[in-house]
């Protein structure tokens, strides 16, 4: 068996990506984004920078802290029909929360209200629409960067006035819901296959509650309701590993917030006892023998 785990840097996950593959006595090979170069019509016999031909490998983890370079990586890797984790399909959907949230709309996932408007004009329209307070986002991003919590006309006119002067073309995409009045927290669950494997809260005295943004994380339990929510919106983005955003409700409910495709978890782990990098690397080892099942038999 052969496994490649693409990165863009060494982070704490993919050292505990790298040592769960150790255990079960694979050894990945490691390659950087940065050394990518693929001839696109060359196909996928030519040499992967490991010095290893690209179908030489039955799965790739794509890990890339870039998410352009990990789109394209598996879009050339999966039109060569190289398995990646995650595949094209699914990670261009995540990666758009546009798309993302047309995605759970399609398949009835509650999430919250949400519209998308293109001029300052009918942004100001769409917001109204929605009510006040309002969260503005940006279609791309992660970390809670960009997010802006409207609370009147001023402030939303502020908003809108200085994306009108930013130059990518996805600033003048506005892409806004409601507020959703959370106590406290929003939960960050794991979905692995056919599993959602555990969940975190994600607490803080802030609005934006991701922990790369100062939230500090505790077991949530995974309940029959968390769970089957969860897999249905990662069944409606094209299923893998992901990781689901939910939000609490005041009137007790759940409504799908995001989903990541790349998703960060070395601070989930402890509080949830769950060895993650281990469930996920037994998933990849389990596609792994799916592709060599269909070679042998190809």
């Amino acid at each position: 068996m052969r496994i490649a785990i693409l990165i863009t840097l060494l982070r704490p996950e993919e050292k505990l990506l790298i040592a769960a593959f150790q255990a079960q006595g694979i050894e990945p090979d490691v390659i950087l984004d940065r050394d990518l170069n693929f001839d696109v019509v060359g196909g996928a016999h030519q040499l992967a920078p490991s010095g290893v031909p690209w179908n030489a490998y039955d799965v790739v983890l794509e890990r890339c802290v870039s998410t352009s370079r990990g789109l394209y990586a598996q879009a050339i890797l999966n039109s060569w029909g190289i398995i990646t984790i995650n595949n094209y399909a699914t990670a261009s959907v995540c990666a758009d929360k546009l798309l993302t949230s047309l995605a759970l709309a399609q398949h009835n996932v509650p999430q919250p209200a949400t519209r998308v408007a293109f001029t300052p004009e009918s942004t100001m329209q769409a917001i109204d629409q929605v009510g006040y307070p309002a969260v503005l986002k940006p279609v791309t991003g992660s970390w809670g960067r960009l997010l802006a919590r409207v609370t009147d006309a001023n402030s939303a006119e502020s908003i809108i006035e200085h994306r009108e002067t930013l130059g990518d073309y996805q600033f003048h995409v506005y892409y806004l819901q409601e507020y959703v009045n959370k106590p406290g927290r929003d939960i960050r669950a794991f979905v692995v296959g056919e599993r959602t494997i555990c969940a975190i809260y994600r607490s803080s005295e802030h609005w934006i509650t991701n922990t790369a943004r100062g939230g500090k994380a505790s077991n949530c339990p995974v309940t029959p309701e968390l769970s089957d929510l969860c897999l249905r919106a990662a069944k409606a983005v094209g299923g893998g590993v992901l990781a689901i955003d939910v939000f609490e409700t005041p009137e007790g409910g759940l409504l799908v917030n995001e989903i990541n495709h790349t998703m960060e978890f070395r601070n989930s782990s402890a509080p949830t006892g769950v060895d993650i990098a281990a469930e996920v690397v037994r998933y990849t080892v389990s596609q792994a023998r799916v592709s060599q099942t269909s070679e042998s038999q190809a």
